[in-house]
């Protein structure tokens, strides 16, 4: 019976060590920081109004499910039980 030894490598970010794993992570925080610079970010005035916007759709589902829960409970209360 014979014994094979096989020398595992490290590939990728760990072939350099922890400082590439490090210069790495700073590279992609620079490139980020400097992507989210270029995003033209909304106005308050319309993050309000699609805020309200939200609230109000959001309000609106909750009455219409709610009321149509209490129609089939109807239903279901005078038909069926």
């Amino acid at each position: 019976m014979y014994t094979v030894f096989v020398e595992i490598k490290p590939q990728g970010a760990f072939k350099k060590g922890k400082i590439y794993m490090f210069t790495k992570i700073i590279q992609y925080l620079k490139e980020s920081k400097a992507e989210v610079k270029k995003v033209s970010w909304p106005t308050k005035k319309t993050v309000e109004r699609f805020t309200l916007l939200v609230i109000l759709i959001s309000i609106a589902t909750a009455i219409f499910l709610g009321a149509l829960d209490a129609f089939f409970s109807w239903i279901l209360k005078t038909f069926i039980i």
